[in-house]
């Protein structure tokens, strides 16, 4: 009962300003409030009609897969490749580490803004770097020109969370008992049988944790894509959280923005759910 005080005051917070909003934003996009001023008519299920008409929604949608398909594996298998380099114990390991965590420990806005000057197409190092070594002609727009912006946003998604991914990697490959890289050593196991064969087969926990945190993340990311390209040029860009916060609070649709919202909201809770069951069946057993 003391215990039960005691949470409480977490509880209600947790319930008011988590389940009680996502239960509002729900609530709002049966509404047709689509002015400042706020209006509680019910519209029914007329906002999610017209989320399948939408071209913006479906540009987004597509942009958001496409995002997730390349930055997931991408930074899983470079998080994991970085993590092994690592478990070799190489000289100035704590050096490494840290500077591989870096990225990760910077916000969102620094790194996006870090990026978005390399990329500038005339003061950007990157396109300097290339004129410097002679190599001008591959000088390009980077995140100006609509075919390659998408790639420039994931390639610095995948800077930002690998080393994260490598230090959760990390963490798993290091608590496998010692013992059984032992046997397989003393076995004549070469260290490619090793990982592939006794090590890797065992961080399927810490495989499924990064899945499900860069897919939400991949999912759910506004604040870096915005600064990096505010969602252009066009829609090149745009994913469903730029496409809720232009409807919102650029156009004043509020019901239609909280329809996407609640989209959002059900495709994370698809990732999600089923990563907490099994995470409570694994406890559990």
């Amino acid at each position: 009962m003391v215990g039960l005080l005691i949470l409480l005051p977490s509880i209600a917070l947790v319930g008011y300003f988590v389940y009680a909003s996502i239960g509002y934003n729900v609530l709002v996009s049966f509404t047709d409030w689509n002015q400042l001023r706020p209006s509680y008519n019910i519209a029914g299920f007329s906002h999610y009609a017209e989320l399948l008409r939408d071209s913006v929604f479906r540009v987004s949608l597509l942009n958001n897969l496409f995002l997730i398909l390349l930055f997931v594996p991408s930074t899983i298998g470079l998080g994991l490749v970085l993590a092994i380099l690592l478990d070799n114990r190489v000289r100035g390991e704590g050096v490494f580490r840290t500077i591989y965590l870096l990225p990760f420990s910077l916000s969102f806005a620094i790194t996006a803004s870090l990026w978005a000057w390399m990329y500038d197409p005339t003061n950007g190092v990157i396109n300097t770097l290339l004129r410097s070594a002679g190599l001008g002609s591959l000088a390009s727009g980077w995140v100006t020109d609509s075919s390659l912006t998408l790639y420039c946003v994931i390639l610095a998604l995948v800077w930002q969370f690998s080393g994260y991914i490598m230090l959760l990697f990390l963490a798993g490959i290091r608590s496998i008992p010692e013992s059984q890289v032992m046997a397989a050593e003393v076995d004549g196991a070469s260290r490619f049988r090793l990982y592939w064969r006794i090590i890797i087969p065992q961080l399927k926990s810490s495989t499924l944790a990064t899945f499900v945190i860069l897919m939400v993340f991949g999912l759910k990311a506004f604040d870096f894509i915005n600064i990096l390209t505010g969602g252009g040029p066009g829609y090149s860009t745009f994913v469903l959280p730029l496409d809720m916060y232009r409807e919102t609070f650029g156009l004043d649709h509020y019901a239609y923005g909280a329809a996407i919202a609640t989209i959002l909201f059900m495709v994370v809770m698809v990732i999600v759910v089923p990563y907490l069951y099994m995470s409570s069946r694994r406890s559990e057993g």
